[in-house]
């Protein structure tokens, strides 16, 4: 049985004092839930939020890490310094990561090894620009992006991975795909895996929609059958948005 998800990608917003103000009222907002709910701050505030999270069902996961584990990668962060201070989950793959910092499928496929090395859970973005999408080059595109990074792995590392469907021309531009389109992509990918590995890995994946999730349209969203929860941008910055979307799942 898949989970049920809500993540929020904080990005390179909120300071330490608005990290935990943020953090406070939403765990003090939070619905009794069976989804999995989580947040990603930015690295310097992830051990403070791990320990003000410390007696809550919110689960405080990273942005990014680097593929190796120690050296001379000024700025980077490791996996072991992720798990060192209580993180188990990281976020691999976004479009930003892929598009200002120059992150190829290669690279994300070296950082997903290194994840599963160290028995960390992967949350893995992708998606196509708009111009793929007018080309009717999406449904390519996406399952490039897979194949490369993902389909080496053996069957038994997909328990660890989580999927995020960002259509990239749907984040932070008010654009949304339609529920239909979202629908459309998750099921073309649970598709690609089952042909790729087998139906029960591609039964059991959670994919979330990451593209401008709103508590506006939330709930139209998740109600599509192979649309497991969101990935959630602008909207985790504001904490009864936030919570909306929870209660939507």
């Amino acid at each position: 049985m898949r989970s049920k998800i809500v993540a929020g990608n904080w990005k390179m917003n909120k300071n330490m004092e608005e990290t935990e103000a943020l953090l406070a009222e939403v765990s003090a907002k939070l619905p009794d839930t069976t989804a999995k709910v989580m947040v990603a701050p930015t690295f310097v505030n992830l051990a403070s939020a791990v320990n003000q999270l410390e007696d809550s069902t919110i689960e405080v996961i990273a942005q990014n890490m680097h593929f190796a584990e120690s050296g001379a990668y000024t700025g980077e962060i490791s996996a072991d310094m992720l798990l060192n201070i209580g993180i188990n989950t990281v976020i691999l793959g976004h479009s930003e990561r892929r598009a200002y910092f120059g992150e190829t499928d290669e690279i994300l496929e070296k950082k997903v090894k290194a994840a599963l090395a160290k028995n960390m859970k992967v949350m893995f973005c992708f998606g196509e620009e708009l111009a793929d999408r007018k080309s009717d080059n999406h449904f390519k595109v996406v399952e490039s992006q897979l194949k490369n990074a993902l389909f080496g792995l053996d069957a038994s590392a997909w328990s660890s991975i989580i999927l995020a469907y960002e259509p990239v021309w749907a984040i932070g531009t008010g654009e949304t795909a339609s529920p239909e389109q979202a629908q459309e992509m998750h099921a073309f990918v649970r598709k690609t895996i089952a042909a790729a590995f087998d139906q029960n890995i591609a039964d059991n994946v959670s994919i979330l929609y990451g593209g401008s999730v709103k508590p506006s349209n939330a709930e139209e969203i998740f109600s599509k059958p192979d649309v497991d929860g969101g990935l959630i941008g602008g909207a985790a910055l504001v904490a009864d948005d936030f919570i909306a979307i929870v209660k939507a799942i």
